[in-house]
């Protein structure tokens, strides 16, 4: 016993130093990258495994489409990246490769789809590597659903709290486990900012800031209180604290969902409500998501790899509805916004207004290479 404790103590030393070096890496800081005048922009698309190479097949079509001018004149080129699927993680021991790591960082924006994260063992999740690797600090996620007055968009911190050291606790089998949970002042300060310039920029009046610090009196607590010292930044702008158990609970209340506008979040609960409010838009397939940071940005699907979609011989049934939407924002983040307004009238009309060739998921509706030929015919 005394053994686990004096190694575990030394782990937590470990990464105690390890944070604080990160906290001075972010204080020292960088702008965030203007496309507008970008001379060459590289587009990584990464499959990803399971339903992702399916979905990514159409979002590539969409954008070969759309950037077809740029493509042919050099200024925008399209890299497939490999090398991302379990298989490959699994056999090198690793959530992402080397090599593929190194691929990744040599583009400026990935279009990325779904990994398989296994459930135990140590291989942590592809996307909480790609995230800490880049500092893509602040994941973006709008959702609309206009007929019922919902024009929500969530900033969730998406390199600390539980996910930051989620593989890296400790264990002494038969007695305990312990995972880690951080958040530091540089990372809630720069998601903050993200949150409040965004509502400045677009006439929003109120940012929710939800926690559990009532409880997570350290971690949480530090993350409300610095969100506090951001807002007054923001006069015209109210800070409303609202606990994470209470926001989920709103989210599904018609009386008064419609009044939020823009949520600041920790990690682990912008992960849970996100999935929650993307439901009520239609469900996970149907929204996309933004991972950005100062030099790199990667926009993704919000679901899973659906392996037993896989499993059930229905993967070709997958909706590319997210994935899509993922393409539109990062056309937007690239300085593009008429190509990605032409992308979102064009999926509004397929999921939305005329709805010709109807994706359920199954058998019984179209197949993504369908739904993929229709959106072509209205781009």
């Amino acid at each position: 016993m005394e053994d686990f404790i004096e190694k575990a103590a030394e782990h937590f030393k470990a990464l105690l130093e390890e944070q604080l070096r990160r906290q001075e890496r972010m204080e020292r800081g960088a702008g965030n990258r203007d496309f507008a005048g970008a001379d060459k922009i590289v587009i990584g698309v990464v499959p990803g495994d399971g339903i992702g190479p399916i979905i990514m097949a159409q979002a590539r079509r969409a954008l070969e489409k759309l950037l077809a001018g740029e493509l042919a004149k050099g200024r925008v080129a399209l890299r497939d990246i490999g090398g991302l699927t379990i298989e490959n993680r699994l056999e090198k021991g690793q959530a992402v490769p080397d090599e593929v790591l190194a691929e990744i960082k040599a583009c400026d924006v990935l279009l990325k789809g779904p990994t398989t994260t296994p459930k135990g063992g140590s291989l942590e999740s592809a996307n909480v590597t790609l995230r800490r690797e880049l500092d893509l600090y602040a994941n973006v996620r709008p959702v609309t659903v206009p007929e019922q007055g919902i024009d929500w968009i969530f900033f969730r911190e998406n390199t600390e709290g539980e996910y930051a050291l989620g593989s890296r606790g400790v264990e002494l089998p038969g007695k305990l486990s312990m995972d880690f949970k951080v958040t530091t002042d540089a990372g809630t300060r720069r998601i903050a900012r993200a949150a409040f310039d965004y509502a400045r920029a677009n006439g929003k009046k109120s940012v929710a800031i939800v926690t559990k610090a009532n409880i997570m009196k350290k971690t949480d607590g530090m993350f409300s209180r610095i969100c506090h010292e951001v807002a007054a930044d923001y006069p015209e702008i109210e800070a409303e604290d609202w606990y994470i158990d209470i926001m989920t609970a709103n989210l599904v209340n018609e009386a008064i969902r419609s009044r939020f506008q823009v949520f600041l979040l920790p990690n682990l609960y912008g992960d849970i409500i996100t999935d929650e409010a993307a439901q009520i838009q239609g469900g996970v397939g149907t929204a996309g998501s933004a991972n950005i940071g100062g030099r790199w940005a990667m926009f993704e699907a919000i679901h899973g790899s659906a392996p037993r979609k896989m499993e059930n011989g229905e993967g070709d049934y997958a909706n590319p509805a997210s994935i899509l939407k993922a393409a539109e924002m990062l056309l937007r983040h690239i300085a593009m916004p008429e190509k990605a307004d032409k992308l979102a009238q064009a999926l509004r009309s397929c999921t939305e207004t005329e709805r010709r060739v109807v994706v359920t998921g199954h058998r019984d509706g179209a197949t993504c290479a369908q739904f993929g030929d229709y959106l072509m015919e209205k781009l």
